[in-house]
C-alpha cells in the first residue's frame, strides 16, 4: 500500500513539474485577462473622444493577427476608338500565401508564392513575368495613404488569340512596366465611418455609415519594349511607327465616397470609389522621334470589401483596383495602367503576452514622441 501511494505521489509530482509552466502561463493569462478588461474600458472611454463608439469600436491595444491569400498585378491597356478591339497586356503573376499582424498604428505582412499553390496559378503558356510589386496602404482614422511601386517585366495579351492565332497567346517577355505613385485622402465623417474595420479588421463597424473622400495624388512611370508595342496583326499602320517607349507624369486632386452596409452587426459590405482629374506630361518614343504633350487624363480608384467581424474573429475578401489613365497625345487613344490586389483574410485578435507587451510599449513611446515633436515644432 505504501509503495502504491509513493508511486502515485511520484506521478503527481512528475506531472506537476511537467505542466507547471503551462499552469503559470494560465495564471498569467488570467491576470492579463483582468487587466485587459480594465484597459479595454479605459481604451473605449478614450476612443469615444474621437469616434462615435455606437458606430464602430477599436481594438488597437490587441494584436490583430491574420493569415491570407493574395494576388497582385499591374496590367497595361491600350484603347483605340478607331479599333473594335483593345490591347490588354497582363502579367503572369503568382498567388501568395502570407501572415501578418497589426498592433496600434503598425502593420507588418509577409507573403510568398509557395510551390504548392501552383495549381491555382496561371499556366506556363502565358510566359514568364519577373516583378516587384510594392503596395503600401495606410488606413488612418482621418487620413488614407496609398503608395505604389510596380516594376514588371514580361506580359501576354488577353484574351487568347489576340494579335495571333486562336490557340495561342501573344507574348511580350521584353516589355517593361514601371510606376511609382502616391495617393492621399481625407475621410469626412470619420467619427462614424471606419476604413480600418473593412481592411485591417483592427476595428469593428457595428452600424452602417458612409463618408466623403477628398485628396490628392501623383504618378510617374514608363513603359518600354525592344520593338513596337503594337502588334502588326492588330494595327499595321501603328506597328510601322515602332512605338517602343512611353513616359508619363501626372498629378491632381481626387474626390470620392465610401459606404459600409452592416447586417446584424457582424456581416458587412463596403464599397468605395474615387476619381481624379490629373494634369501632366507624356512622352512617346518611336521611329518618328520623340513626341511630347501636356494634357489632362482621369484616374479611377475602386475598393470593395465584404466579410464577417466579431469580438475575436474576422474574415474578409478585399479587392482594390487603381486605374491610372494617361493621354499619349491623340484623342482616339488612351493608355492606362491598372494596379489591382485581391486578398482573402482570416483574422484573430488576442492580447499580447506580458513578456511581449513590454517590448511593444516602445511603439507607444515612439508615437508619443512624434506627437510631442510635431506640437513642439508647431509652437516654434
Amino acid at each position: 500500500m505504501f509503495v502504491e501511494i509513493k508511486v502515485v505521489l511520484q506521478k503527481i509530482t512528475f506531472y506537476f513539474f511537467l505542466f507547471s509552466p503551462f499552469i503559470g502561463l494560465a495564471q498569467e493569462d488570467s491576470i492579463t485577462a483582468r487587466q485587459l478588461r480594465k484597459e479595454r474600458r479605459a481604451e473605449l472611454k478614450e476612443f469615444a473622444k474621437v469616434a462615435d463608439t455606437s458606430y464602430y469600436i477599436s481594438y488597437h491595444s490587441q494584436v490583430t493577427g491574420r493569415i491570407y491569400l493574395s494576388r497582385k498585378s499591374t496590367s497595361l491597356s491600350i484603347q483605340n476608338a478607331a479599333h473594335h478591339e483593345d490591347l490588354n497586356f497582363r502579367p503572369n503573376s503568382s498567388l501568395n500565401l502570407g501572415i501578418g499582424a497589426t498592433y496600434k498604428w503598425a502593420t507588418i505582412n509577409i507573403a510568398y508564392g509557395f510551390a504548392f499553390l501552383n495549381f491555382l496559378n496561371p499556366k506556363e503558356e502565358l510566359g514568364k513575368t519577373k516583378y516587384l510589386d510594392l503596395q503600401c496602404h495606410l488606413y488612418g482614422r482621418k487620413i488614407i495613404i496609398d503608395g505604389f511601386g510596380q516594376f514588371y517585366k514580361g506580359f501576354y495579351l488577353a484574351p487568347r488569340g489576340t494579335a495571333t492565332t486562336e490557340d495561342s497567346y501573344y507574348l511580350r517577355e521584353d516589355m517593361h512596366v514601371n510606376q511609382i505613385g502616391l495617393s492621399m485622402q481625407y475621410v469626412v465623417n470619420n467619427r462614424r465611418f471606419s476604413y480600418r474595420a473593412s481592411f485591417l479588421q483592427n476595428e469593428w463597424q457595428k452600424k452602417s455609415a458612409g463618408a466623403v473622400l477628398i485628396g490628392f495624388e501623383s504618378y510617374i512611370g514608363n513603359v518600354r519594349a525592344d520593338s513596337s508595342m503594337i502588334p502588326n496583326r492588330f494595327d499595321t499602320t501603328m506597328a510601322k511607327k515602332n512605338i517602343r517607349e512611353f513616359r508619363f507624369y501626372k498629378t491632381g486632386p481626387n474626390v470620392g465616397c465610401a459606404y459600409t452596409l452592416v447586417y446584424k452587426k457582424h456581416f458587412f459590405v463596403t464599397g468605395s470609389v474615387a476619381g481624379s482629374l490629373g494634369v501632366g506630361n507624356n512622352t512617346i518614343i518611336s521611329d518618328e522621334g520623340r513626341a511630347q504633350n501636356f494634357g489632362l487624363s482621369t484616374n479611377i480608384f475602386l475598393r470593395a470589401f465584404a466579410g464577417y467581424n466579431s469580438e475575436k474573429w474576422a474574415i474578409s475578401a478585399i479587392y482594390t483596383s487603381n486605374d491610372v489613365g494617361v493621354n499619349p497625345g491623340t484623342i482616339s487613344t488612351r493608355i492606362s495602367l491598372n494596379t489591382s490586389n485581391i486578398r482573402l483574410n482570416v483574422v484573430y485578435r488576442f492580447p499580447p503576452p506580458k513578456r511581449v507587451k513590454k517590448h511593444l510599449d516602445v511603439m507607444d513611446k515612439t508615437e508619443k514622441y512624434i506627437k510631442e515633436k510635431i506640437d513642439y515644432d508647431q509652437l516654434k
